[in-house]
């Protein structure tokens, strides 16, 4: 919760700043948003190489455990392709790339921004923020109306970092293993789905 207030704190800042017309034009007028994106993907790469647990768990994995984090990938899209009938001004497969975010809000609203502009990318960044505050705060109710699946799959991308202690103390230790592996996978798949629904 913590983590994704202090995202949307500074996102608001940028936002008031960059009214202001405080910040230097290079810095929005220039490709900095997309250097930014290699740094962030960069640092993507070198936790998830550099996390034993995460190695010593995939070595683990069962292929049928892969069914939950699908399960997740294929369930908000069509989610996501559900609610676009319901919105006037993005297309489905608009409403589909915002999903595709599976609350990894920082990587997922700069490739929205990138290729879509800077509405739809705020679209997306408050979305899956409210993804990951849905998660952390619904998981013992999701627990108890749909099982010990409801709330890892409610978390998305998350389930492998911020969403994890709730999940751990609400499914049980025994369920960190498959939340690790269902965010790690999710993860995974956001800057492919992502980029890839942005172009149509």
């Amino acid at each position: 919760m913590k983590g994704a207030l202090t995202i949307i704190a500074f996102f608001v800042l940028g936002v008031m700043l960059g009214w202001s017309g405080a910040l230097p034009l290079w810095l929005s007028e220039s490709d900095f948003t997309l250097y930014a994106l290699f740094f962030l993907l960069f640092c993507v790469g070198v936790s998830v190489g550099a996390d034993d647990t995460l190695r010593r768990t995939i070595a683990r994995m069962q292929p049928k455990i892969l069914l939950i984090p699908l399960a997740t990938i294929v369930g908000t899209l069509l989610g996501s392709f559900a609610i676009s009938f319901a919105l006037d001004n993005v297309s489905a497969t608009e409403s589909m790339a915002i999903g595709s975010g599976f609350g990894y809000y920082s990587l997922s609203s700069i490739f929205i921004t990138q290729y879509k502009g800077a509405e739809l990318g705020t679209i997306a960044l408050v979305s899956n923020v409210f993804r990951e505050i849905f998660a952390l705060l619904m998981a013992p109710l999701l627990f108890k109306a749909f099982g010990k699946l409801a709330p890892i799959a409610a978390g998305g991308a998350t389930t492998m970092d911020t969403t994890l202690p709730v999940i751990s103390r609400v499914c049980g230790r025994d369920w960190i293993f498959v939340a690790m592996l269902h965010g790690f996978a999710v993860d995974l798949s956001v800057p492919f789905l992502v980029t890839f629904l942005c172009r149509f």
